[in-house]
């Protein structure tokens, strides 16, 4: 008789055994950067995260370095919104603000920047708003002034987060037009109109001021629509594709991975991290071991990346492994 399980009795086989291996390296730290001074306010429903100034992110950086993550998503939070979300393109707005801080005073981290709309618009869309929906095209045009603001700025990789038709190629048109040819786009593929965005939403104050983001977010009923999605993008020349969600959409982070020839990415969102912070104050679950088998699971479906609110912490636990 075959027994499986003599490839469990000890640590050591089951270590030499192991199919999939979470690293530090997989991973991807999101920052809030709030324009103004004296800023280190705690997300009440993301327990440990904060939205922080550029004078008080030091320390935040200190420690994502010092515990080997490689790179961070930059999401900017500014002192004034109007109804196209200007501030994204201006070349001194807090995001190329912190750009230009992090690249000058932290040179080994990556940065990746958040290229959207929602956190600086007065109605909290994604976009231009014609009759009362986001309008594609016109939004596409204030993207590629984002796009090209944050490379001239010094980012290191530039990802669209708003769904619009055509933003990879739009933007990849601008970054080689304009003398950044080798700067690379990780497309936010597949993204799902999802309840899981919720503390998100409170984070940045984008929460939209009428109605919601079903017109240019997927269905979450989707699974096919989500290959098309990618494939879009992969043929417009996105480098990297990403999922999100990705704990209630693991089967789309496989179906990208048998699908497509690139890095695949997923967004491990705020509402599943809050979820997990909730149920572990409460004593329902062990904390740890459930974050680490949510980020494992990631990682089996078949993501290369994972972007997560867990970072620093499962970077402490795997540092000590």
């Amino acid at each position: 008789m075959f027994r499986t399980r003599r490839l469990r009795k000890t640590e050591n086989i089951r270590r030499l055994v192991r199919e999939n291996k979470l690293s530090v390296d997989d991973f991807i730290y999101p920052l809030f950067i709030e324009e103004g001074t004296g800023i280190e306010t705690e997300i009440p429903s993301m327990p440990g995260i904060n939205r922080y100034s550029l004078d008080t992110i030091s320390k935040e950086l200190d420690e994502v370095v010092a515990l080997k993550i490689p790179a961070v998503l930059l999401f900017g939070i500014p002192s004034k919104k109007d109804d196209e979300g200007t501030e994204t393109w201006n070349d001194n707005g807090i995001m190329q603000q912190a750009i230009r801080f992090i690249k000058k005073n932290y040179p080994s981290l990556y940065v990746i920047t958040d290229v959207c709309f929602c956190e600086y618009t007065s109605h909290g869309h994604c976009g231009v708003i014609h009759d009362n929906d986001v309008d594609n095209d016109a939004t596409l045009v204030n993207l590629a002034k984002q796009t090209v603001s944050h490379a001239k700025a010094g980012a290191d990789m530039v990802a669209p987060s708003g769904m619009m038709d055509g933003a990879i190629a739009m933007m990849r048109e601008a970054l080689d037009n304009t003398g950044f040819a080798n700067l690379p786009i990780m497309g936010y593929s597949v993204k799902y109109a999802s309840g899981f965005y919720g503390p998100f939403r409170e984070a940045v104050d984008s929460a939209p001021s009428f109605g919601d983001r079903r017109t240019y977010q997927m269905d979450p009923s989707n699974r096919d629509e989500g290959l098309r999605e990618a494939t879009f993008d992969d043929e417009e020349g996105a480098d990297i594709l990403m999922v999100k969600p990705a704990l209630s959409y693991l089967d789309i982070i496989r179906d990208l991975k048998n699908n497509f020839d690139r890095p695949i990415a997923c967004y491990n969102v705020s509402g599943e991290y809050s979820m997990i912070k909730a149920a572990a104050e409460k004593g329902w679950i062990d904390g740890e071991k459930v974050m680490m088998e949510s980020l494992l699971s990631m990682k089996r479906a078949g993501a290369d990346i994972i972007i997560t609110y867990f970072a620093k912490e499962a970077a402490r636990l795997l540092l000590k492994s």
